[in-house]
């Protein structure tokens, strides 16, 4: 089953308010995966996260770093300023994870 967690990180949320229609994309993709949960695995998952959000012109995997064969180095998706960083629940990414919207 899917539970999505919402996090503000340093306003974010104030930030999206000014870029509704960015806000609003990412809520209907979790929407459309939500309806599917029954049918994904990690993998299709991440597979129909990328479908979704590049259809809408959201660039996949953009480097943050000067490493761009790092994964790490790496957010999920960015559009217009706006970075995602996709978490399944490890714990121990989350300092990378605030570490890559810091530099981005």
């Amino acid at each position: 089953m899917i539970r999505a967690n919402k996090f503000s990180y340093r306003l974010a949320e104030q930030v999206l308010i000014s870029r509704l229609n960015l806000k609003q994309e990412m809520k209907i993709f979790l929407s459309v995966l939500v309806l599917m949960q029954k049918n994904l695995s990690r993998p299709r998952f991440n597979k129909v996260l990328e479908e979704l959000f590049t259809a809408k012109g959201w660039e996949s995997e953009p480097s943050v770093f000067n490493e761009p064969n790092d994964p790490s180095a790496k957010l999920d998706f960015l559009k217009d300023k706006i970075g995602i960083e996709v978490q399944f629940g490890h714990a121990s990414f989350i300092g990378i994870d605030l570490l890559k919207f810091q530099v981005a």
